[in-house]
């Protein structure tokens, strides 16, 4: 029996050339809509699927080739004699050749303002099932999915006038990936655009998560590591993964990590913030009327580790503060955007990364986070802080509750606020001192908390007294005993802020009390391991 080829494809890259190639072969042609109309006038002979089958294409175009006639032909199995019988019953013929690509539903969703009506005509139906089909017979039928293949196919068929099974087991492997990765992506928009009657009512004991690659990284943590920067279709606007990079080389896996820390302190501030990290922990964080005194502020808090850092300011760049920047050695440099004076003077420095994002969006956070371990997967919800106000404040919030004798005065209570927007973002065991203006000092990661506190206060004893005139310490999680407090009191420390918890909660606060110090428990424990 002649074989036969089925093209219907979206993307006509190389299908004219490919459709030449089959023809010389001996191939015989079935397509529909464009593909055909496009190979036709080519001058190529080629039948539409429809004069095949003897069933009109309706529907506007969702059903045509959704026949037993084509499926057959294409499932049947060439060795099974019950197979081949039904196949001569039935007037069916051989489909040997798949090539098919899908409407492009990414394509569509990511334009502004698509309608749901219109997502929904760009879900392909039938190219899919004509992929699945052929993929399953793979023994038998070549499926080619992905136009950069055409080449080779070209090739084995000039060379062999067949393909091998290898490349037709690996055409097969693509197409599953593929109809799973376009499956996922129309199962994500719908999830986001349709109003669900009840979460709970639609629990579901799967999860699937589909990405496209971004790039290709030039190594991972380490130069011996490979590595690759992926990113969602529907990506949150305010994200490094949606950033525009305007200067400087590649983004590198660490850099990545490290950057995205930034962001996440930067937006949890309304007044102008700038925020320097190294090795996802936070080395400054500055408050200011201006951004230029936030960054005066960021830079004086740790003047040394800021060397080679990430700087993220959420106001415009301007060109008083590039000039100080670009008077230190840094990786990147995040904003929302950039004065014309301002970057100019950055882009004078080669490798300095100068990236921009829409902090008008930070509110449009992803509910849910996920961290991968070999065999799994973990996913929670994102830390958000309801507990803490985003704007600046001297009243103490209705959530807060003061522990102690002492309540805290209203420059300790902004200093509170403050300190713990940035320990939620330090890992554990966190220990942040401040003022109400800029961290004094970070401990980060230490094995007990203590030890964290002692870094954190041994960083503010290096700065000027006038700085600690308001010294609060926030912590991400309870006291397991009092020696964190009794060492603050002996550094300086007038108030404490934690979520409490512990079953020695006592002993802390009977130590603030001796000492005349205030203590407030937030209630709300925010861990980053």
């Amino acid at each position: 029996m002649k074989k036969t080829a089925l093209l219907s494809v979206s993307d006509k890259t190389g299908i004219i050339e490919l459709a030449q190639v089959l023809v010389d072969q001996g191939i015989a042609l079935l397509s529909t809509g464009g593909t055909y109309e496009a190979i036709k006038a080519a001058g190529i002979p080629v039948e539409t699927v429809d004069a095949y089958t003897g069933f009109p294409e309706m529907m506007d175009g969702r059903v045509k080739t959704l026949h037993p006639k084509v499926h057959g032909g294409i499932l049947a199995l060439r060795d099974n004699s019950e197979h081949q019988a039904a196949v001569q019953a039935h007037d069916i013929r051989w489909i040997d050749y798949v090539i098919v690509n899908l409407y492009p539903f990414k394509e569509t969703i990511s334009q502004k303002d698509v309608s749901l009506e219109t997502a929904i005509e760009n879900i392909d139906i039938g190219g899919p099932t004509l992929l699945r089909s052929a993929a399953k017979n793979y023994r038998f039928v070549t499926v080619v999915t992905d136009p950069r293949d055409y080449g080779r196919l070209e090739a084995e068929l000039k060379a062999e006038g067949e393909t091998s099974p290898e490349f037709r087991a690996y055409l097969a492997k693509k197409v599953f990936e593929l109809t799973s990765h376009y499956d996922t992506l129309i199962a994500d928009y719908l999830s986001q655009a349709a109003v669900q009657a009840n979460e709970a009512d639609q629990a579901w004991e799967h999860i699937t998560l589909t990405y496209d690659q971004k790039e290709t990284l030039r190594y991972g943590e380490n130069s011996h590591q490979a590595a690759s920067f992926y990113k969602a279709v529907n990506l949150p606007a305010f994200s490094i993964a949606a950033a525009e990079q305007h200067h400087g080389k590649q983004l590198s896996y660490n850099n990545l990590k490290d950057a995205n820390a930034a962001l996440q302190i930067a937006g949890e501030f309304d007044e102008p913030v700038a925020v320097a990290v190294k090795h996802m922990n936070p080395c400054g964080v500055g408050l200011g009327e201006t951004i230029e005194e936030a960054f005066d502020r960021c830079y004086q808090a740790d003047s040394i580790s800021i060397f080679g850092g990430i700087v993220v300011v959420n106001r415009p760049v301007t060109a008083a503060l590039a000039e100080t920047l670009a008077g230190i050695f840094l990786e990147i440099i995040i904003a929302p955007s950039f004065e014309e004076a301002a970057m100019e003077r950055l882009t004078k420095k080669k490798n300095l990364r100068l990236l921009t994002v829409d902090f008008n969006k930070r509110q449009e956070q992803p509910k849910e986070e996920f961290v991968s371990i070999p065999g799994g997967l973990l996913v929670q919800d994102t830390d958000r802080s309801e507990e803490l106000p985003q704007e600046a404040i001297t009243a103490l919030p209705d959530a807060w509750e003061v522990a102690t004798e002492r309540a805290p005065e209203a420059s300790e209570v902004k200093a509170m606020n403050f300190a713990m927007k940035i320990v939620k973002h330090v890992k554990s065991n966190a220990i942040v001192v401040a003022n109400e203006y800029m961290t004094l000092g970070v401990g980060a990661g230490q094995m007990n908390r203590v030890g964290s506190a002692e870094i954190a206060l041994d960083q503010a004893a290096e700065k000027d007294a006038s700085l600690r005139e308001t010294f609060v310490m926030a912590s991400d999680a309870f006291f397991p005993m009092d020696d964190t407090v009794t060492l603050a009191h002996e550094r300086g420390v007038t108030a404490v802020i934690q979520p409490g918890g512990s079953i020695r909660d006592e002993d802390s606060v009977k130590v603030c009390n001796d000492k005349g110090m205030a203590m407030v428990m937030t209630n709300v424990r925010h861990f980053r391991h």
